[in-house]
């Protein structure tokens, strides 16, 4: 590799990582805003001086903001799941120490997500059937909780160290009458979140015992002068792209107005180059401070500019305001000539969203979505190891197609191949393939757009098993890697815990009704038995309407939309038996299973029904139709084979 692609390697990591850390800061800017206007209005400095709704303001700097950044850090790395652990994590952080970790919670974060996903890798599925919720809720309880206590003795110091001697580092440098130079250290130390702790640790009685002496001081406006951070975001106003240009205006004014320089963070972070622009302002800005005798009788809290002047002494004004326009103007220019030379727009979002509507206008029936970069996807013999089934709600069709396509993986020698479930929404990142309904073709796309699609008209009567099983043989001329071996005539188990499917919730011999009415019988069944409340009845006909739950084979499975998870009190099953059958528009239902799954006990039933769907005959499902015996249905959803 020659030293040219060795440098640009090492760009695109560094862009990268960027824009992870400012991943974890961008969708949490709310919080950012709702604190600063807190701070900005009631501390004994601000506009309308209030100690009692000041009061409200502290938790959300200390705790509500770090716990934020840390989910998303988490679940940037492994979804919810891995956000739950972030965040368990992160507040351990956040206990052992007295300044903001903003800091420490971009390293906790997503720690806590690659732990939690680093063990489900290993042992999810090692789990028995049935006890997949009993093991995940104890395993993030048990990882975060002992998390929280090394980010608590380890973590925490660590950055609190970090932050004294960057303290250290800066009072070094005033010791030594080299005071612009101090924005070596400050304006990095500021985009990692220790702006606080540098404003209000070191300046801050630096400041104080200066302006009880001469009437001001400058150590008030090096970390508080908004210019650097105000020229950046001018300059990506005119010459950014995509999303960071469109936000870009909205932070300008917060920052520069409302004093909230958090805000401004997450664009240098994703384009980490734009330091060589703060750098330089921030030192014009205190050369100038200096030269023309300016400062502050005390600290501007929070940084607005309307702050500055407010904390400006009479003779001071020109000079204040003249450091601020300075700053502002060298890091517009500089920042101006580093976005326009920039190859990478850092405008990932809007690309992604392209990506969506070009896959979209290619993605016709069961046809396959290649329009992603090979790079991205490597759909392979030897590579394809993640299949993920997505449906709206992730408990019902998504699970059988699922559990079919396993199935048929297995017998052809691929059961080394993970296939799994899940709702739109809540597809893993490392997924490679997702099978999902036509209908949600561009949810699916938006959620997993680095993934290779499939899409269906119906999830078990489809060809993806022939087109995958193309796609393995021609990488591996139909080799048969690590193949795992299938007992197909083990002797059947029953399922004995009867909390997810009881006999009472077998009825038999019904008189056909429209769909609306099976649906609303089954509904009312898994409200009756104590399985979901009321809304679920209603989130169940509004599921049917979006996507038609008929799965073939003479099988309907209604279950609520996703809207309505919330409502799923504990999983169950009812089945409905209509002889004469119920027509759902894309074919006759005889048996109608009702579903609420509120978490994976139910999926082993759903593996009975699909491999009925695609094994048994017609002559065997029509005998299931019309059999006046309750325990012929049970045992045909409740045995399992191992």
């Amino acid at each position: 590799m020659t030293e040219t692609s060795k440098t640009g390697a090492a760009q695109e990591k560094m862009q990268k990582f960027g824009r992870f850390l400012s991943g974890m800061v961008m969708p949490n800017i709310g919080a950012f805003i709702a604190w600063g206007l807190l701070t900005a209005l009631f501390i004994p400095t601000g506009w309308m001086p209030n100690e009692y709704l000041a009061a409200a303001g502290a938790p959300m700097s200390k705790w509500l903001i770090p716990l934020l950044i840390g989910y998303s850090g988490g679940s940037a790395i492994y979804q919810h799941r891995g956000g739950v652990v972030g965040a368990i994590t992160t507040a351990g952080i956040i206990a052992g120490s007295e300044i903001p970790m903003f800091l420490g919670a971009m390293i906790a974060g997503p720690f806590g997500g690659w732990i939690i996903k680093k063990f489900d890798d290993m042992f999810q599925d090692k789990i028995p059937t049935g006890f997949e919720m009993l093991v995940n809720n104890f395993s993030a309880g048990i990882l975060g909780g002992f998390l929280a206590i090394v980010a608590y003795a380890v973590v925490g110091p660590v950055v609190t160290t970090v932050s004294e001697l960057l303290r250290e580092g800066v009072e070094g440098i005033v010791a030594i009458g080299l005071i612009p130079l101090v924005s070596i250290l400050v304006e990095p130390a500021k985009v990692l979140f220790l702006n606080n702790a540098i404003n209000h640790g070191v300046f801050s009685p630096i400041g104080i015992q200066e302006s009880q002496e001469v009437g001001k001081s400058i150590f008030f406006m090096i970390e508080s002068n908004p210019g650097p951070g105000f020229g950046m975001l001018l300059a990506f106003c005119l010459f950014g792209k995509g999303m960071a240009k469109s936000s870009a205006p909205g932070a300008a004014i917060i920052h520069f107005l409302g004093g909230i320089h958090e805000i401004y963070f997450p664009y240098v972070l994703m384009k980490p180059i734009l330091l060589l622009a703060l750098i330089p302002a921030g030192m014009a800005g205190v050369f100038t401070l200096t030269f023309l005798n300016g400062g502050l009788i005390a600290p501007a809290s929070p940084g607005s500019f309307l702050a500055i002047l407010a904390m400006t002494p009479k003779g001071a004004y020109f000079a204040n305001i003249v450091a601020v326009v300075i700053a502002t103007a060298v890091s517009f220019v500089i920042s101006s000539a580093i976005l326009k030379a920039s190859k990478d727009d850092g405008d990932s979002l809007e690309t992604a969203q392209q990506n969506m509507k070009d896959m979209k206008a290619r993605s016709k029936g069961e046809t396959v979505n290649t329009n992603l970069p090979k790079d991205d996807v490597v759909v392979s013999g030897s590579e394809l190891k993640r299949i993920m089934y997505a449906c709206d709600a992730g408990m019902g069709s998504s699970a059988m197609g699922a559990s079919a396509l396993r199935n048929k993986l297995k017998k052809a020698g691929y059961g080394y191949i993970s296939v799994k479930n899940c709702a739109i929404g809540n597809i893993p990142k490392d997924t490679q393939l997702v099978v999902s309904h036509e209908k949600l073709a561009e949810r699916a796309i938006e959620d997993s757009p680095q993934a290779e699609h499939i899409f269906v008209k119906d999830f078990i009567k489809n060809n993806v098993f022939d087109i995958i099983l193309a796609k393995l043989q021609d990488q591996d001329g139909a080799a048969k890697k690590e193949e795992q071996p299938v007992e197909t005539d083990a002797p059947e188990k029953s399922i004995e815990d009867e909390t997810v499917l009881k006999r009472a919730n077998i009825r038999l011999g019904l008189d056909s009704v429209s769909k609306e009415e099976a649906i609303k019988m089954a509904g009312e069944l898994l409200y009756e038995s104590g399985y979901v409340g009321k809304a679920y009845i209603d989130g169940m006909l509004a599921r049917e309407r979006d996507v038609s739950t008929f799965m073939g084979r003479g099988i309907a499975i209604p279950h609520g939309e996703n809207a309505v998870k919330d409502s799923v009190k504990k999983s169950g099953i009812v089945v409905l038996q209509f002889p004469q059958g119920v027509d759902f528009g894309t074919g006759t239902a005889h048996l109608v299973i009702g579903i609420a799954g509120k978490g994976d006990e139910h999926l082993a039933i759903l593996a009975n029904i699909a491999i009925a769907l695609d094994e048994y005959s017609d002559k065997q499902m029509e005998e299931f139709f019309k059999t006046t015996d309750k325990e012929a249905l049970y045992e045909l959803f409740t045995k399992t084979n191992e």
